[in-house]
């Protein structure tokens, strides 16, 4: 399973976990089994952007996830 990294702003909605271990095969499923597992987390997923084994990715999409992945979810940047 993936090993997802949460940022200190998102772990009010897990319970205040910051790792976590989810099973999927794209970054898009990830992302789902977050919003199920923890509902309120899931408006919050929008505003991050993702990086997978260490290559940040703004619109991840269908990234591939593999079983020894390490995720974090970044919080966007602004540009202008």
């Amino acid at each position: 399973m993936a090993t997802v990294h949460l940022p200190s702003g998102l772990t009010q909605f897990t319970g205040g976990l910051s790792t976590l271990t989810i099973e999927a095969p794209r970054v898009a499923d990830l992302l789902a089994t977050l919003a199920a597992r923890y509902p309120e987390l899931g408006p919050q997923l929008d505003q991050v952007a993702v990086a997978v084994d260490g290559e940040i990715y703004q619109d991840p999409g269908y990234q591939a996830v593999r079983p020894t992945s390490e995720v974090h979810l970044v919080p966007r940047i602004a540009g202008g």
